[in-house]
């Protein structure tokens, strides 16, 4: 009887990965980068303004966690931990002198640490007790930061108003497109982050261990490693929006910035725009902010509940239409159109041949 054959464990670094959604083209990125900036132009009243800014600013931390919940699949719901992070780092230092820029640089390397402690005992979790694990830390550091006193307790904190400048990151109330445009830089530095983390090796082990964390590790991917190196940059993303979020209305305090709340309307947001696709939560972000801005005018105090009962209903519409949320609905409408124009397939909807496609090191 012959000696069967052994064969070599195929290399990590050429792992098929055909299922992998590809990343948008730069003119796709130029093209949203320009009506984001010409946004402000257009629509000129206050109101508008403040939709976009927070519109922006939540749009940051549904990226940071569509990283860690849409790209590497472990679905998170206590990512307030570290958009507090940011608000809470944030503003002790700003209320001790510190210049904004520095307080919310020093906060996301904070906040990777943290993001990774958290998950190098959560990660041996798998599915929903993954995600309860992280409702349950989060929750926790709710309950410290509203009894310690030396963070301002239940009360919260208000930041110093200081001059109007860049430098102080305060700018008037009259025309908020400074604001705005900060904000947008913000954005374009987190999503910056995850399209270079997500372009490279890293990117392409955190999605094969989302479509099978067995397969991955059998190929030799350090699973419990990329997993924890998706989480610190997703802390990181998230506490960014944290960070310039308390510059803005300059006050947090344990619900603004650690609330349960927070951490599902982060996740919604990412789901409603399609998870795992790479402007999904900038898309959801701006609906949410929207369907909020327009039932708190409609509704008064009363539209708090009223909101998310819409947003829940969207939410299951889409996920009855297409999963992939909102993008994925434009792909297929669009597909057809394009193909009419002979642009030929659609990388973003049209499956790639079998085999075709494979991670280069």
């Amino acid at each position: 009887m012959s000696t069967p054959t052994v064969l070599d464990r195929p290399s990590p670094a050429r792992l098929p990965v055909a299922a992998a959604r590809r990343l948008p083209s730069w003119s796709t990125a130029v093209v949203i980068l320009a009506a984001l900036a010409a946004y402000p132009l257009v629509f000129a009243d206050s109101a508008a303004h403040n939709i976009g800014i927070l519109a922006l600013t939540f749009g940051i931390a549904a990226t940071g966690w569509n990283l860690l919940g849409g790209y590497a699949g472990q679905v998170s719901f206590g990512h307030a931990l570290y958009f507090g992070t940011g608000a809470y780092t944030t503003a002790l230092l700003v209320r001790q002198g510190w210049s904004p820029w520095l307080a919310i640089a020093l906060s996301l390397p904070l906040a990777a640490l943290l993001a990774a402690a958290v998950g190098w005992p959560c990660f041996r979790l798998r599915h929903h007790y993954y995600s309860i694990a992280t409702i349950a830390v989060a929750e926790i550091v709710f309950i410290l930061v509203t009894n310690l006193p030396g963070l301002g307790q239940a009360n919260g904190w208000e930041l110093p108003v200081v001059e109007q400048s860049l430098a102080n990151l305060q700018f008037s109330l009259l025309d908020k497109r400074p604001y705005y445009y900060v904000a947008l830089g913000f954005f374009c530095l987190a999503a910056l982050a995850v399209w270079l983390f997500l372009r490279g090796r890293a990117g392409n082990y955190v999605r094969a261990i989302r479509d099978d964390q067995e397969a991955a590790a059998a190929v030799g991917i350090d699973v419990h490693r990329y997993k924890l190196a998706a989480a610190a940059l997703s802390g990181a993303v998230t506490a960014l929006a944290g960070g310039y979020y308390v510059m803005y209305v300059l006050f947090v305090d344990p619900p603004s910035g650690l609330g349960l709340d927070l951490s599902v309307s982060f996740t919604l947001m990412a789901v409603l725009g399609g998870v795992g696709r790479f402007w999904g939560p900038l898309l959801g972000a701006w609906v949410l902010v929207f369907v909020q801005d327009v039932t708190r005018q409609e509704f008064s105090g009363s539209g708090r509940s009223i909101d998310l009962l819409l947003y829940g209903a969207l939410i299951v519409l889409v996920s009855i239409t297409e999963p992939g949320g909102l993008l994925a609905i434009g792909q297929r409408l669009w597909a057809p159109v394009a193909r009419r124009l002979g642009r030929g397939r659609n990388p973003e909807t049209d499956p790639e041949p079998a085999g075709s496609a494979e991670v280069k090191p």
